[in-house]
């Protein structure tokens, strides 16, 4: 595949992006990564998505500055990263950041549902010095970080680091770089013991329900599909079943 690689086991799909020598994304890598993202969708065997970055100095340095494009090309399926835009996604993402996360990398770990960090890892947002606009990340980091700190980091480019993160809540845990990848799939393995239906259905609840106060918010959800899909469902019966009969249960998505 162009710029990245994909392995699947035990539910869990993990895609490295692998672009020497700072894992920048060009259009062509991202609309690839946006056919991954689709397959991960529609394949029921794949419960989690874990992305990281080859190598220990870089996630990402984001968009490919060297490549010969417009800064809004079309980046595929799911956006630049190939899942940050990609509607109704069902299957949790962890971005195991690894190194650096610059620009368009620190944007594609703001988008992800969990974030797993490495102790050298870093955080920032360069693109004001270089003319261009982080747009996704003026978006997306006022709502991460205390408003002052997301605009010293939107319009001074302070680095954050892995500390500095977990401090102020953008990244769920700090591990040592040898350990990164064995903390990711530790979560994601959590994941994937719980009912597919239920995560599916949470992620939408929390999609929908963003600009709602919480007493509209639970008159809401239960007009949703992904709700009753879950609490009707077979998986809710199993889930029953098995805490009554003390045994593990066996999830079958319906």
């Amino acid at each position: 595949m162009t710029g990245f690689h994909v392995s699947v086991a035990d539910g869990i799909a993990t895609l490295t992006i692998d672009r020497p020598k700072a894992n920048a994304i060009d259009a062509a890598t991202s609309f690839a990564m946006g056919g991954a993202f689709v397959g991960f969708e529609a394949d029921p065997s794949v419960r989690a998505v874990i992305v990281t970055g080859a190598g220990e100095r870089f996630f990402s340095a984001g968009w490919d500055l060297g490549a010969d494009e417009e800064f809004d090309s079309d980046y595929g399926a799911g956006g630049f990263g190939g899942f940050v835009d990609l509607p109704n996604r069902t299957k949790p993402v962890i971005v195991a950041v690894n190194g650096m996360a610059v620009g368009g990398g620190f944007e594609i770990a703001m988008a992800a549902d969990l974030i797993v960090a490495a102790e050298h890892a870093t955080f920032f947002l360069p693109e004001a010095g270089l003319g261009i606009l982080p747009d996704a990340g003026s978006v997306r980091l006022p709502h991460l970080l205390p408003k002052h700190i997301a605009r010293e980091v939107l319009y001074a480019g302070r680095r954050l680091s892995a500390a500095d993160a977990e401090r102020f809540g953008i990244v769920n845990r700090v591990v040592p770089a040898a350990d990164l990848m064995t903390a990711a799939t530790e979560l994601a393995q959590r994941i994937v013991t719980n009912a597919p239906l239920s995560v599916a259905a949470i992620m939408d609840i929390e999609r929908q329900t963003a600009h709602l106060d919480p007493i509209d918010a639970m008159a809401f959800i239960k007009t949703l599909p992904s709700y009753r899909a879950a609490i009707d469902s077979e998986d809710a019966a199993e889930g029953t079943a098995s805490f009554n009969e003390k045994r593990p249960p066996v999830w079958r998505g319906r």
